[in-house]
């Protein structure tokens, strides 16, 4: 996993971060999400329900968006 920043310096090297260290960040990122205290935390907030804003009745964010896609996948 390159995680580095060159700041358009063509000639730098590139740290290359140890695979060791990525599975040292995903368990810790799997432990957090199992901990009581998200559980618990999870449970406060409301569930996202099909009627909200976040679903809404073309299924897309953007309906016009969406239908220009469409027109330019049957191209």
């Amino acid at each position: 996993m390159d995680l580095s920043y060159l700041r358009f310096d063509y000639d730098a090297s590139v740290t290359v971060l140890p695979p060791d260290l990525a599975v040292l960040m995903v368990g810790v990122t799997a432990r957090q999400a199992a901990s009581p205290t998200a559980l618990a935390q999870a449970t406060l907030f409301p569930r996202v329900i099909e009627s909200s804003a976040f679903f809404p009745p073309s299924g897309a964010f953007d309906a016009t968006v969406a239908a220009r896609m469409v027109e330019w996948g049957q191209q």
